[in-house]
């Protein structure tokens, strides 16, 4: 078996380099639940610190030089993983916002749609959330009403999955 050539071992180098700035760029709470070994955690902790653009390029090519001695594949499935949920998450949120537009469309008879759909929801405050927030599309009123229709689809979809 031939040795990787120097272009692909630069290509691999910065494949890692460009997964520890992605790492930089984690929200703090995604990147706790990282098992990043100590070291690289600090140097991702240092980059977030620094502001200058030259620091900080020096700083992700350390992370670069780090993330070789550490195994990729855990960081990306946890990666992939975080990208599926956010997926999922604005799937939901597409859902609710699909279901609201039909709903002050069309009324009733989307209504029940949804009722069969979901059948633990609850009918009488859905339809005057739906009556109440097509009264003020109508009127051309800020969306209040309208947002909170949204808030009660999205609940009950949360309760239902």
């Amino acid at each position: 078996m031939e040795p990787d050539s120097k272009s692909q071992r630069k290509r691999e180098m910065l494949a890692l380099q460009a997964l520890g700035e992605r790492l930089v760029d984690l929200p703090e709470a995604q990147l706790e639940h990282m098992d990043l070994p100590a070291d690289l955690r600090e140097a991702v902790d240092a980059a977030r610190a620094i502001t200058a653009r030259g620091g900080r390029k020096r700083q992700l090519q350390y992370i670069g030089k780090l993330m070789r001695n550490v195994d990729p594949v855990p960081i990306r499935d946890a990666f992939a993983r975080l990208d599926g949920s956010d997926r999922a998450e604005q799937a939901k949120l597409h859902r609710a916002e699909s279901w609201r537009a039909r709903l002050l469309d069309d009324g009733d008879a989307v209504l029940s749609e949804l009722l069969d759909a979901c059948p633990g929801a609850d009918r009488q405050h859905l339809r005057r959330l739906t009556r109440d927030a097509a009264a003020e599309r109508a009127a051309n009123r800020p969306p209040k009403l309208q947002r909170e229709l949204f808030r009660a689809l999205r609940e009950l979809f949360d309760r239902a999955m």
